[in-house]
């Protein structure tokens, strides 16, 4: 089928780009958004995309949670792009209003392609990994660190199979990125849940930009544990590591602290010198992280299997200290996080 009715739960910086490009290549988008002066500002003002080489500006269909009731639309493709935390919920708004051969598909952090086949079956659900940077501190306004050609996206059906659909769904999100179909799908999003945990993870702790502490002394050497424990994780689950950010199996190719250097340096490359990780920005808007579906589920997915994660642990344990507002984010951070993992 085609996907000519699209909804997108949530739109923050990843959600209100990838509506954004949808948007200004024709397609049919409407927006579902649980932020409210977000929304009005998108009905009176359109959305704004300030990428490194565009400025993108498009009139949006917007709408408040509330008003699916009153819409009542049916879509053939439904994404997600909500934190990982909010998922459920928004995959059962959303479930009503999918057609029933339609697609869903999360263009999120974490893995959880699982519990969208859990509300819609697995039969309606694409997994998807994405490299997308962005930030979105007032309404209606998006700063997009990644331009299209510089965004990687890979979508994959999760029985590994290559179909019509999901090659379908690849040529529709080209508008917001370079696609690719895997048939490694869980591999190609475990392997960017690793590079998280070696950026994302560690980086959250200081409060920088991301140039500022891949630089701070012995962060190379932290990151790659973390890195590894996170293999090492995947590997005891079943995935196997697959090629990301538009790197070819040559360029990925080499022992395991080459790959995961590899990998990381492209990612710290590809968002620029004044990213800012995820985490950082959610500290500084007061709100929840996915630290727990990033780091977190490192730790807690290494306790089932058997797989010691000292290094994750560490930096699980002072981002709850963090989130319990026991410390500040801060460079000094780095010294308690070398104490932890030396303790173990």
């Amino acid at each position: 089928m085609a996907f000519t009715k699209i909804g997108v739960v949530g739109t923050g910086a990843i959600g209100s780009s990838v509506a954004a490009d949808l948007t200004d290549a024709g397609h049919d988008v409407t927006i579902i958004d649980q932020w409210p002066e977000h929304v009005e500002k998108m009905r009176s003002d359109g959305l704004r995309i300030n990428m490194p080489d565009l400025d993108l500006h498009v009139s949006v269909n917007a709408n408040h949670i509330c008003d699916l009731a009153s819409i009542k639309p049916l879509f053939d493709l439904a994404i997600i792009c909500v934190k990982s935390y909010d998922t459920k919920w928004a995959v059962q708004l959303i479930e009503p209003y999918l057609a029933k051969d339609g697609v869903l598909v999360g263009i999120q952090n974490s893995m959880n392609d699982d519990a969208h086949a859990e509300i819609v079956g697995r039969g309606r659900t694409i997994g998807c990994a994405i490299e997308l940077s962005g930030d979105i501190y007032e309404p209606g306004i998006v700063t997009r660190n990644t331009s299209r050609s510089g965004t990687w996206l890979t979508v994959g059906e999760l029985d590994g199979s290559i179909t019509a659909r999901a090659e379908r769904l690849a040529d529709l999100l080209s508008a917001v990125a370079r696609t690719e179909v895997s048939t490694n799908i869980y591999g190609s999003k475990w392997t960017k849940l690793v590079a998280n945990t070696m950026v994302m993870g560690p980086f959250g702790l200081f409060g920088l930009r991301n140039a500022e502490a891949a630089r701070l002394p012995g962060m190379r050497e932290i990151s790659v544990s973390l890195g590894k424990e996170s293999v090492a994780v995947g590997k005891a689950l079943g995935y196997r590591l697959e090629p990301v950010f538009g790197l070819s199996a040559e360029e990925f190719s080499g022992g395991t602290d080459e790959v995961l250097l590899k990998a990381m340096d492209t990612l710290n490359a590809h968002v620029g010198e004044d990213a800012v990780t995820a985490v950082v920005q959610d500290q500084r808007k007061g709100r929840r992280s996915e630290y727990e579906f990033i780091t977190g589920l490192i730790v807690k997915k290494g306790a089932e299997v058997g797989v010691r994660t000292p290094a994750n642990s560490a930096v699980f344990e002072i981002y709850g200290q963090i989130d319990r507002g026991q410390l500040e984010m801060s460079p000094d951070n780095l010294d308690r996080l070398k104490m932890l993992m030396s303790e173990d």
